[in-house]
């Protein structure tokens, strides 16, 4: 491709050809095996092209530049000496246990409030017998890019999805007698074109012609960063089979999932944050202009829960003893980076006591009982949008569950189930109609990546070729995950606009915004733009577009109004509150160890957890805090039990001050915070101390294989 890699560079690319076709839905059937820490199976993609493409005489060579720079060339299909295992077929003698691999079963079931729990079709999978080599072929066959990495591809092959029963429907034909590929394309258009409200028929209808047998192989080839697929003789977008299906498997290495354990010490896999994205668990198009549709099923041993971010609350059929499958869908065209995934041996944790008004008010709905008042005009593309439903825009709690390892399931009964309710309904009085119909709640392992959520966007790539593809700019950097400056500077710029406007002016804004944009890709100008032009105009002052970017986006450090607040913030309430506290602490640390009898104990106010991370920084600026002091701040603020921001400070100050015997606070964090133990690594490798440094190493080597993998990457350059 015209996209030029330095192989020792970070920078990563997006290989799709997304201006000139795009993948419509993902149909996937996958197989979770514990015991190889691999996911296989098929994925069918259902494209458009827009019937507006001429022949691409160049795609060739924009598909084909690999890393290597090595020349991509293609032939038929030779003899593969690669053993292919068809994942489907199993001996009955075969033996299973928690680990074992799955097969398919052939169920197909729908539950009363209109969610499709699971729905299985039944099909054989043949092994391929055939792999992709290399040869000359023509420059005139258009070529299917996906962004794909770290997966083993087996075979792709065109879907028959002409087959099926029932699809003269999607033709101008009574009955299907001649079928050609241009029929075939027909159909899929027809299909990925069906209206809303007809949502569940397009979503059977694409199942139906996933498990449509093939109608033959298509050429394929892979890089670093891509899958490219061609059909010999089709010249466009066009011509190209608008219905194929891949088969695949993951590896343990892959960069999109990790396979660890929970806190109870049981094996899980799931998706993380990670800087590739889903490329390396399915071969899909990742710029986010590719909004796509999805359903899947997914297998796994049967003492296993799947989750997915699909719209419906799937409960799990059993196939045959042992093993049990899922099924979810997706409605809301997203980008293919919003797909997850997490299997794991947890527990739904439900409410002790539910009262009738929250029955009520989380009854699920289906769209297709709904009656689509159009309350407003949407602007996205078509789909079943909740914001057109009377009932679900005043649905202030949406049916949501709890999934955690069982060692967690009575902190989150006391603790987190009581606050779920509550801030959903806040996030409905504030930004108005949830845009999703459900929401579940995982409890995740201690190495997820939380600080690194960051997906790819278009205003940050490099240069776009005419085919769509693009590079991020050091997006393979391990470090840049870590840096919040962003988010930071983000969170105080709404903070910022939230007092200049007043709580009532801005919150009212933003309900306004979230029903104007919601189901579209928007940009930070969208929003400040439609900010500007919905706010009085005494209130603007010196406000613009121009003004915010240069002052809270293109200049480095700490922007003016922000120290303007800080100033201001300063003489708040609660921070005086914290400023008297911090002074009483100074005058403990300055006592001297045996005091005068009649010297009065200094009492203490209880401090909220934000006010405990203020008290600590400003205690981290005092030059030495004795033992002494360090002991009695513990006790007085139980200090090992607060939050990870507040346990983090307070490790800081162990760390600055080497309270040794507060070490085994330090080890915990750093084993059971791992995201933010990153910073706390680099904090005791820059002491200088012995002892720290052996804790940093010892602790790094305890929990190195678990870690998310670049925060490993970064430790291990600190520590050694």
């Amino acid at each position: 491709m015209d996209i030029q890699l330095d192989p020792a560079g970070d920078d990563l690319p997006l290989m799709a050809n997304t201006s000139h076709i795009l993948v419509k839905h993902y149909v996937l059937d996958l197989d979770v095996d514990f015991e190889s820490q691999v996911i296989e199976g098929t994925i069918v993609l259902f494209l458009e092209d827009g019937n507006r493409f001429k022949k691409q005489n160049s795609s060739i060579e924009e598909a084909c530049q690999s890393k290597s720079n090595k020349a991509c060339k293609f032939g038929m299909p030779e003899p593969c000496h690669v053993p292919v295992t068809n994942a489907r077929t199993f001996s009955s003698e075969m033996e299973y246990d928690d680990f074992a691999i799955c097969s398919k079963g052939e169920k197909d079931t729908s539950d009363k409030d209109g969610n499709h729990d699971n729905q299985e079709h039944a099909s054989g999978i043949s092994s391929s017998k055939y792999c992709c080599d290399t040869g000359n072929h023509g420059s005139e066959d258009f070529l299917l890019v996906l962004d794909c990495c770290d997966l083993s591809v087996l075979k792709v092959e065109e879907v028959d999805v002409a087959a099926v029963p029932g699809m003269e429907k999607f033709t101008r034909s009574p009955k299907l007698t001649v079928v050609s590929e241009e029929l075939r394309n027909q159909i899929v258009r027809e299909l990925v074109t069906l209206p809303a409200n007809r949502w569940r028929e397009q979503l059977d209808y694409y199942a139906r012609c996933s498990q449509a047998p093939g109608c033959g192989e298509l050429l394929f080839d892979t890089d670093t960063w891509s899958l490219q697929i061609r059909k010999t003789g089709a010249q466009t977008a066009t011509d190209f089979p608008h219905a194929i299906r891949i088969w695949y498997k993951t590896k343990p290495e892959g960069r999109s999932v990790t396979w660890t354990s929970d806190q109870s010490g049981r094996p899980c896999v799931y998706t993380v944050g990670s800087p590739v994205n889903n490329r390396a668990l399915f071969p899909c198009q990742e710029p986010p202009v590719a909004m796509s549709t999805w359903q899947a099923t997914v297998r796994a041993a049967a003492s296993f829960v799947v989750l997915m971010s699909g719209e419906n609350s799937a409960k799990p059929t059993q196939l045959w003893e042992g093993c049990s499958s899922w099924y979810y869908y997706v409605t809301m065209p997203m980008p293919a980076s919003t797909f997850t995934i997490a299997v794991g041996c947890w527990t739904e944790v439900k409410m002790e006591t539910c009262s009738s008004a929250d029955l009520a008010t989380e009854r699920p709905f289906s769209p297709s009982e709904a009656d689509f008042r159009h309350v407003g005009v949407c602007s996205h593309m078509e789909y079943p949008c909740r914001f057109q439903n009377a009932s679900a825009t005043t649905q202030e709690i949406i049916p949501h569950r709890v999934f955690a390892p069982v060692c967690l399931t009575g902190a989150c009964q006391e603790t987190l189930m009581q606050l779920i309710p509550p801030c959903l309904s806040a996030a409905h009085s504030v930004l108005g109609t949830h845009p999703f119909s459900r929401l579940d709640v995982l409890i995740v392992p201690a190495n997820f990546p939380s600080l690194g959520m960051a997906r790819p966007s278009k205003d940050k790539t490099g240069h776009t070729s005419d085919s769509g593809a693009s590079v991020i700019k050091h997006g393979l950097n391990p470090e840049k995950i870590f840096m919040q400056v962003h988010y930071l500077k983000g969170y105080f710029l709404l903070r910022f606009l939230a007092e200049r406007l007043g709580d009532e002016t801005y919150f009212s804004f933003l309900r306004k915004f979230v029903h104007a944009f919601h189901g579209q890709l928007i940009l930070s100008q969208d929003f400040l733009q439609m900010l500007l032009e919905n706010i009085p105009e005494e209130k603007r002052l010196e406000l613009s577009v121009e003004n915010i970017y240069q002052d809270w986006l293109e200049s480095s450090g700490i922007p003016k109004p922000l120290q303007r607040e800080r100033h201001a913030g300063a003489e708040c309430g609660l921070a005086r509150q914290v400023r008297a506290e911090v002074t009483k602490w100074i005058r403990v640390n300055r006592r001297p160890r045996k005091r005068k009898r009649r010297e009065r104990e200094e009492v203490f106010e209880k401090l909220l957890p934000d006010q405990l991370v203020l008290l600590l920084e400003h205690l981290l600026e005092q030059k030495t805090l004795s033992p002494r002091t360090l002991q009695s701040l513990q006790r007085t603020y139980h200090l090992q039990d607060q939050d990870a921001e507040v346990r983090h400070r307070w490790c800081e100050l162990i760390v600055k001050h080497k309270f040794t015997k507060a070490y085994k606070s330090v080890e915990r964090f750093l084993q059971e915070d791992q995201a933010m133990g990153v910073y706390l690594y680099g904090e005791l490798m820059v002491s200088e101390d012995a002892r720290q440094q052996q804790l940093a190493r010892r602790c790094f080597e305890r929990t190195r294989e678990q870690m998310d993998r670049s925060s490993a990457q970064v430790v291990a350059d600190m520590l050694f």
